[in-house]
């Protein structure tokens, strides 16, 4: 899911507000010398003189055409360059002190590069801006903004929890590597405090870091936005809307599933969410408490069929690690 257009335009309005500050700097600046370095304003009437008589020249039939063997140390344009940095170096000032100014060079203020091949494309400079807009709308900031995986622990695991965690981690890192080109979905599931919505969320920040749309709800959450707009017979725009998106977005993680009232209403949305994202070969992960049984006679048995059919399992086992650390602190 790509940005909104009003979020896609709120970043070019942007663009146009830095290149307006930037031209109003950098014309301050020119006023600035040449208030101090008259001789650089005169300097600079000659180089339009030069240019008007060179662009004359260029156009007529004159009997004198401009010599195309004339050296660099004898252009008068090169002679102009090299008096107006003297000045400004006599005068305190940088060389390139009067060079037009961007924030970012690399696009000079647009947003966009062109590559070698002549391909355009994002700048690293929008780029940052999309991730920002991204992780606004992913629900994660705040909850598990600051999960990644170089803060995975294994201290407090052992045997066969041990591998179940060292299995689930090489999964996690494998779907974020794999991402581009494998559609694949992720179930965590087992005992709490066993690093389930915490492998979740290392993925989410890792996607989310690249440019993907990731959604994070609970499900607590996540049943509770669609029954609201569901059951607001005037809001059917706005149920619209947030499907769409939640369809289509990279991403989407339901944390905690169980942890809702779950009845006909939730099963239903429950496979319509799954249903509408593998037919968009969108990807999904879900977190739960209940062991694989709880989930199939909770969920149905088409909704259980679908997840052991499309996902990638994983079982996480061992103590609650949360209460470990509060114990050892």
């Amino acid at each position: 899911m790509a940005l909104s257009n009003s979020q896609y335009q709120s970043i070019m309005r942007g663009y146009e507000i830095t290149r307006d500050r930037n031209r109003h700097l950098s014309e301050e600046r020119r006023e600035e010398i040449y208030r101090r370095i008259p001789e650089y304003r005169d300097l600079d009437e000659n180089v339009g003189s030069l240019a008007a008589e060179r662009v004359r020249r260029l156009l007529s039939d004159s009997e004198n055409p401009i010599d195309p063997e004339i050296s660099d140390e004898e252009h008068p344009f090169r002679r102009i360059a090299i008096r107006r940095k003297a000045l400004l170096r006599s005068a305190g000032y940088p060389e390139n002190y009067l060079d037009p100014i961007y924030t970012c060079p690399d696009c000079r203020d647009t947003g966009y590069i062109t590559t070698e091949s002549g391909i355009k494309e994002k700048c690293r400079c929008f780029r940052n801006q999309e991730i920002g807009y991204l992780y606004e709308q992913s629900n994660i900031q705040g909850v598990r903004v600051n999960d990644n995986f170089s803060q995975l622990s294994y201290e407090y695991c052992q045997g066969e929890d041990l591998e179940h965690l060292k299995g689930a981690v090489r999964i996690s890192k494998s779907f974020v590597a794999n991402f581009e080109e494998i559609h694949g979905n992720l179930l965590f599931y087992g005992t709490v405090g066993t690093g389930k919505s915490f492998l979740s969320g290392c993925i989410a920040n890792a996607l989310l870091a690249q440019g993907y749309s990731v959604v994070y709800f609970s499900a607590a959450g996540l049943f509770d936005i669609l029954a609201r707009y569901s059951f607001h017979k005037n809001d059917k725009e706005g149920l619209y809307n947030f499907s769409k998106d939640l369809y289509n977005y990279d991403l989407v993680i339901v944390d905690d599933l169980g942890t809702e009232l779950t009845n006909s209403f939730v099963t239903s949305q429950l496979f319509t969410l799954l249903n509408e994202r593998e037919m968009r070969e969108k990807s999904t992960i879900i977190s739960t408490n209940l062991n694989l049984g709880e989930l199939r006679e909770r969920y149905s048995d088409r909704i259980f069929s679908r997840i052991t059919r499309q996902f990638t399992i994983c079982m996480l086992s061992g103590p609650d690690v949360r209460m470990c650390q509060k114990l050892n602190s």
